[in-house]
């Protein structure tokens, strides 16, 4: 038996890049920057979301840079070979967003 589930909450760290396909499938990429608890950490953790379908229409219309989002997933890996030596493997992580929340304010 596996558990592959992330639950995260954090700010929309660019606006949404929706992408249609001819298919009718829609998709949206978006970066997603995490606080940790510790107040000794200034920076943020950045994820790379990746939204399918209706939640990513959704995504498109209301989420914009900065907006507060809870998501539902879970990890992936991306592979692909690297352009520039073709004999070295590149990889990824990437969350694969079942569920999303908008948490902002209705003002948002």
């Amino acid at each position: 038996m596996g558990l592959n589930v992330v639950n995260l909450v954090g700010r929309a760290g660019a606006m949404p890049e929706i992408v249609h396909f001819e298919s009718g499938a829609v998709k949206c990429k978006l970066p997603l920057a995490v606080n940790r608890r510790s107040r000794n950490s200034d920076k943020p953790d950045w994820f790379n979301l990746e939204i399918w379908g209706r939640t990513a229409e959704i995504a498109g219309d209301y989420v914009k840079k900065g907006s507060l989002i809870g998501i539902q997933g879970s990890l992936k890996i991306d592979t692909w070979t690297d352009r520039n030596n073709p004999e070295k493997q590149r990889s990824s992580p990437v969350i694969l967003v079942n569920r999303l929340d908008l948490l902002g304010s209705k003002r948002d």
